[in-house]
């Protein structure tokens, strides 16, 4: 099994707003997805979630209700806003080209003579 890698900054709120493309979900459910979705190498903290939650919650890009959950305990569902839904495409854009800038920088040769 790979180390865990631990999240670029900025790039949980990508994460928590692209989990929550497809529906609502608990903070275990969302926590869940991540992990399996990066092959258990995500290195995420239950607090680091619930206060990515938190922001994104203040910038009114999710929203949340009670309910129930698949073992029927309360829980909280959050879930995306349209503002939201705006955000994770102008995010989703940003990072495709900051993934970008950086692949083309570590492909680049030397141009410069050697200091």
């Amino acid at each position: 099994m790979a180390d865990d890698l631990a999240l670029v900054p900025g790039t949980l709120d990508l994460l928590v707003l692209n989990t929550l493309r497809w529906g609502p979900k608990h903070g275990y459910g969302i926590a869940s997805w991540l992990k399996e979705q990066s092959d258990n190498t995500l290195a995420l903290e239950d607090r680091a979630l619930y206060l990515a939650l938190h922001r994104l919650d203040e910038r009114h890009w999710i929203e949340s209700e009670w309910g129930l959950s698949e073992n029927n305990r309360k829980a909280r569902y959050y879930r995306l806003t349209a503002l939201g839904r705006r955000q994770l495409q102008a995010k989703s854009d940003e990072w495709r080209r900051y993934v970008a800038m950086v692949t083309h920088m570590l492909r680049a040769r030397a141009t410069m003579g050697s200091a």
